[in-house]
């Protein structure tokens, strides 16, 4: 199976979230509205492309007679297959600068929370479920 979309994604996604570290590193208040626009910029891709792997990698995966990358998939989506939900939540809660202004330890605490979930999703597919999916 072809997964460097997938791959390529993984990589957009990684920089995107240690661009808005940074951000995040040099002042929530004087890069509030930076921030918001970086999410939303960010988020499009989030969104596509857990989309895309709930749709169309995992239950690809799931269909394959081998029992390995099937059950895998069947894990990873009943683990994870929230997480494009939560994200866009997360970006609607956080859609002004001055909201994060105005709640800077409320903002760092949910988007801690929301890229600790996306970090280890990703990770975890690059480890486990994408080198199933390359052998199928």
């Amino acid at each position: 199976m072809d997964i460097s979309r997938f791959k390529a994604d993984h990589q957009v996604i990684a920089k995107g979230i240690a661009d808005l570290r940074l951000l995040v590193q040099q002042g929530l208040a004087q890069n509030a509205d930076r921030i918001v626009e970086h999410l939303h910029q960010l988020s499009a891709k989030i969104k596509l492309h857990l989309n895309a792997e709930d749709a169309v990698l995992y239950p690809a995966l799931m269909r394959q007679s081998a029992s390995a990358p099937a059950e895998t998939a069947r894990q990873f989506q009943s683990e994870m297959g929230d997480l494009a939900k939560v994200y866009g939540a997360f970006t609607q809660k956080w859609a002004y600068g001055k909201l994060i202004v105005d709640n800077q330890d409320a903002f760092k605490a949910d988007a801690n929370t929301v890229f600790q979930a996306l970090h280890e999703r990703v990770r975890r597919e690059n480890q486990e479920l994408y080198p199933l999916a390359e052998q199928v």
